[in-house]
């Protein structure tokens, strides 16, 4: 009980240091969450042959080229709707108001509407907005190199980390009681399974559908359709939730732009059979069924997470929710073992000859006590035969019950 004890305060002493230092090492966890994704292609790599820091290097450019083109080639088409949104901002605020009054009654707050007016909508987007961004960057340099310096330091713990990653896996290893380290092991194997594959998973589900919203909402015509496609399938990666936030955004925008019923219809199309998409095909193939969890268990851990953590929470609610499961299930598999549990085999009563005499409705199986099975289930003294009968008795041939032949009486 002590020991326990003490393992508790143990984590949550843990807990609490790293909330403290997190923004500290913040750099460092990036770093080794790149590195923990990156690992199993670089060890496919080793075993092909390439030499570990040049597979290292050779991944994290990759790694950073593919973030970096994809962000490159988002921007201009996000950049070019999002200026085009803030200018029709008022127009579309006022269709909006017009919609949410005639379906339900509803106006906005008025304050709403002036603040929301196309003069200062142009004066928030004038040259003096610049201006004053352009000051506000200008006296925070030092806090721009600083945040800089920290992104550029995330490769360089990667790399080391991916180059010496054997070696941190072993020292951990080395780390662990002798005794406990089997157990250990399966259950980190475990966890490792789950986690790893749901990440990778839905990242690759994640930004296919992405790309696929955004594909889908510029073909119907919806406003805003590149950046709410890569909000809306960046949204997926929260169960349930996301999906409905996402749509719930672009039914929205697109009727406060005035749009028809029919471009509604369809971007509720486009939105329907990508999440069937999503459902059917691209989750069960890509990520299957690693996590472990029901779905009325991976939307309660995004509640829980939800509440406790705000947004990372609800991010991590799944990878953290199967974790949690895999240690219940190892707990339980423990108990299982343990002497006060017992065994299966305990709960059996035999029932006895005597016993089912006093116990109605119960019939004993007659043939366990024919005469082939008595002489293995009961004990026979060691001066009788078999069945009971005398030594005697066996010389002569004779039944137990069957009496002897008289012969001539002797004189």
């Amino acid at each position: 009980m002590l020991r326990w004890a003490l393992i508790i305060i143990f984590v949550a002493f843990g807990w609490l240091v790293l909330s403290y230092i997190a923004k500290v090492l913040a750099p460092v966890l990036a770093a080794l969450g790149i590195s923990y994704l990156l690992n199993p292609v670089l060890d496919r790599l080793v075993k092909a042959g390439m030499s570990r820091a040049v597979g290292a290097g050779f991944l994290l450019i990759s790694f950073l080229g593919l973030i970096i083109g994809a962000i490159v080639a988002a921007i201009p088409a996000v950049a070019s709707q999002l200026t085009d949104f803030a200018h029709d901002l008022p127009r579309l605020m006022t269709n909006l108001d017009v919609w949410l009054h005639e379906h339900f009654g509803i106006e906005l707050p008025t304050d709403w509407k002036q603040y929301l007016n196309k003069e200062n909508i142009q004066h928030t987007l004038g040259s003096g907005a610049v201006q004053e961004i352009a000051t506000a960057a200008l006296g925070g340099v030092f806090a721009l190199l600083g945040v800089v310096a920290e992104f550029l330091l995330v490769p360089v713990f990667a790399f080391y980390f991916l180059v010496d990653w054997p070696n941190l896996l072993r020292r951990i290893d080395h780390m662990i009681p002798p005794r406990k380290r089997r157990g250990v092991r399966d259950i980190l194997r475990e966890i490792d399974r789950v986690v790893a594959g749901w990440v990778r998973g839905q990242g690759i589900v994640t930004a296919i559908l992405a790309v696929l919203y955004a594909i889908g909402f510029s073909i119907v015509g919806m406003p805003l359709s590149v950046p709410i496609g890569l909000l809306v399938g960046a949204l997926t990666v929260i169960p349930f939730v996301g999906t409905f936030v996402g749509a719930a955004i672009a039914a929205l925008v697109t009727i406060a732009d005035g749009s028809s019923v029919q471009t509604l219809g369809m971007v509720g199309g486009v939105i329907l059979v990508l999440h069937l998409l999503e459902a059917g095909v691209l989750t069960p193939k890509i990520v299957g069924h690693r996590v472990g969890l029901s779905e009325t268990g991976a939307l309660f851990a995004v509640v829980a997470g939800g509440k406790l953590l705000g947004f990372v929470g609800v991010v991590l609610a799944v990878p953290i929710a199967a974790t949690t499961a895999v240690l219940v299930r190892f707990a339980v598999r423990y108990y299982e073992h343990t002497e006060f549990f017992g065994r299966e085999s305990d709960a059996d009563i035999v029932i006895t000859p005597s016993m089912a005499l006093i116990m109605p409705g119960v019939r004993i199986d007659t043939t366990r006590f024919t005469p082939e099975s008595r002489s293995e289930d009961w004990a026979i003294e060691p001066e009788l035969g078999e069945a009971g009968a005398s030594t005697h008795e066996k010389k002569e041939g004779l039944a137990p019950d069957e009496p002897e032949p008289k012969g001539k009486e002797e004189p």
